[in-house]
């Protein structure tokens, strides 16, 4: 016999107090903390209990009894349900003030090392339309909100193209407006949807891997260049004949786009990285520009998705940087090339490392675009390439910047970097948390110097944060 799962507890008129990392706020009851979406510090409300541990719980809140007055009305219809976003009912200056605190709380709790004053978070200009790619999911499992639920109405299509919901892989949000990209973005999806609808095309299930229509991506830039890449499941030449009938309207529709590719994914996965892409109008890429420098966006590119923070970033970094033409340059996690490429006219040398090969291939493209002879890049594992033969063959770095992944750095990595004593390293991190982890690790032989942090995702928890240490 199955065992009755045991009844959660409702807490009535609680007070929201503060905000905690993932876009969630905080209560306190007795002892208990509980973490909740969707509230603002000063909200009163009853709370559901969902997930419950000796010291803290998840809830939601089921009932508001009184509204904050720090809350803002969300701007998206879709709030609350897509789960992206999930500050929208904060206001700007106050989601600043807390990203502030989480750099300043992870430096501090974590980090355990002398730190100086932190400088006031650089806020992002644009706190709409700023994003300059996104992806959009299609399913033959539309997600019904609460509302459509309680209806108990049949809908006769059930096929959707946005976001996946939070906990459910195979069913996806349709998206009507999404307000993170250039409208643009919302304009041809939508067209893409009515298109297929009428036309009778399938939609991928996610469960059985059947359906033709997968992904969509569309990135745009600054120079008003235009990308749109359409994965289909293909196995059928029927299919690929209404495929290029769909490409086509779009080509028509829209004369904007620059580069239309497509790309047949077969697979029971939505990854793109090992597939062919086709060209089926205009270019394979795009230009993205930054200071006089143009920057190659391949449909496999990384970039940073905010490009007027991702410049202010940069400039931050290069700044720390000091250099004065005379420095070599290790940068770490290079990516594209973006940074070693956006300094290397202040540097002697830039020596860019990444893990992934067609990143490097789109760095050292990018330093042939601009005339960049004093750059030289290697693909590999940062803690196979970066070790003491390797700064022993290239030279002692005068300088690092180091921009890793979400995990921060290995040990290895942060062992030749003690072992390179480069007089400055900046530090650029998208987590705060392994950052300051990073930071103890190095305060044997650096101190730090400067902390900058810029946010380049607003309405979400994410902050990036420029470490500058210098040796002591």
């Amino acid at each position: 016999m199955a065992r009755k799962r045991k009844e959660l507890p409702l807490l009535e008129k609680v007070t929201i107090t503060d905000v905690a990392a993932e876009g969630k706020a905080i209560a306190k009851v007795n002892d208990l903390v509980v973490f909740v979406p969707y509230v603002v510090p000063g909200d009163v409300v009853d709370l559901q209990i969902k997930r419950k541990k000796n010291k803290y719980a998840e809830a939601e809140a089921v009932k508001f009894h009184e509204l904050s007055p720090l809350r803002a009305v969300p701007f998206c219809q879709h709030y609350g349900v897509c789960g992206g976003c999930k500050w929208q009912v904060l206001p700007y200056a106050e989601q600043i003030r807390h990203k502030q605190k989480q750099v300043e709380d992870n430096l501090k709790r974590i980090g355990k090392i002398e730190l100086p004053e932190t400088s006031p978070i650089l806020g992002s200009a644009k706190t709409e339309f700023y994003r300059n790619k996104l992806e959009f999911t299609f399913s033959n499992k539309r997600w019904l909100t609460a509302e459509e639920v309680k209806q108990d109405v049949k809908y006769d299509q059930m096929n959707a193209v946005g976001f996946h919901i939070p906990g459910a892989f195979d069913k996806v949000l349709a998206i009507e407006k999404c307000w993170l990209q250039d409208d643009i973005s919302n304009r041809i999806r939508n067209a893409i949807r009515d298109y297929a609808y009428e036309h009778n095309y399938s939609f991928i299930n996610l469960r059985t891997q059947e359906g033709m229509l997968r992904n969509m991506i569309v990135r745009t830039s600054s120079t008003g260049e235009l990308m749109v890449i359409l994965i289909c499941k293909i196995v059928e030449e029927q299919e690929m004949v209404l495929f290029k009938q769909l490409l086509q309207y779009v080509a028509d529709t829209f004369p904007e786009i620059t580069s239309l590719l497509y790309i047949i994914n077969n697979k029971c996965n939505d990854t793109i990285n090992d597939l062919d892409v086709q060209v089926f109008k205009g270019t394979d890429h795009i230009f993205e520009k930054m200071e006089g420098l143009k920057f190659k966006i391949g449909p496999k590119s990384f970039y940073q998705t905010n490009s007027e923070q991702a410049y202010n970033l940069y400039k931050i970094a290069r700044q720390f940087a000091g250099l004065t033409g005379n420095e070599l340059v290790y940068d770490l996690y290079t990516g594209t090339g973006t940074i070693a490429n956006f300094v290397a006219a202040q540097a002697r040398q830039v020596i860019g490392i990444e893990y992934v090969p067609e990143a490097i291939e789109d760095a050292k493209v990018n330093a042939e675009i601009n005339g960049i002879d004093n750059t030289l890049f290697f693909a590999g594992d940062m803690k196979d390439i970066l070790t003491q033969d390797f700064i022993n063959q290239y030279g002692r770095p005068d300088v690092i910047i180091t921009d890793p992944p979400r995990a921060g750095m290995h040990q290895d990595v942060v062992d030749v970097i003690l072992f390179a004593e480069p007089k400055r390293i900046v530090y650029v991190s998208c987590n705060p948390a392994t950052q300051a982890r990073d930071l103890q690790l190095l305060d044997t032989k650096y101190r730090v110097k400067a902390v900058q942090p810029v946010d380049m995702f607003p309405h979400t928890h994410h902050v990036e944060n420029v470490v500058l240490l210098e040796l002591r």
